[in-house]
């Protein structure tokens, strides 16, 4: 089970970066009404409002590039549930300097794919 879990968790970063990388709008399926986006402290919840957040950032070009990713099953919390966190390098603009980020998503299944419940997204400075 826990091989299939880091499957999945690494299956779902390698598709959420890869879309936000590229064209953040066709990332409104992993939202849904009830999922919750906290980004650099500020609270958004619901796909629209999620989806506003992550398309009005002001970046032209952005570049994930993962470091470290963590997987974790969510057995008590919710059956299949997966808690999934990622430390990377963001490149913005064509920025010479990378900027350090962590992000940890909350998954939950519905049928045989899954829905961001829980998403919170820190840059890391110093």
């Amino acid at each position: 089970m826990a091989d299939q879990m880091e499957q999945i968790g690494t299956a779902f970063v390698n598709y959420y970066y890869s879309i936000f990388d590229s064209n953040r709008e066709n990332l409104r399926p992993l939202y849904k009404d009830q999922s919750v986006l906290t980004f650099e402290g500020q609270k958004c919840m619901g796909a629209d409002e999620i989806m506003n957040k992550l398309t009005s950032l002001g970046l032209k070009q952005v570049k994930h590039k993962i470091i470290t990713m963590d997987v974790q099953p969510t057995l008590a919390v919710q059956p299949n549930g997966i808690l999934v966190s990622v430390s990377g390098n963001l490149v913005l603009d064509n920025e010479q300097n990378p900027v350090k980020f962590a992000q940890c998503f909350y998954l939950l299944p519905e049928g045989s794919n899954f829905w961001v419940q829980n998403d919170i997204f820190r840059l890391n400075y110093g």
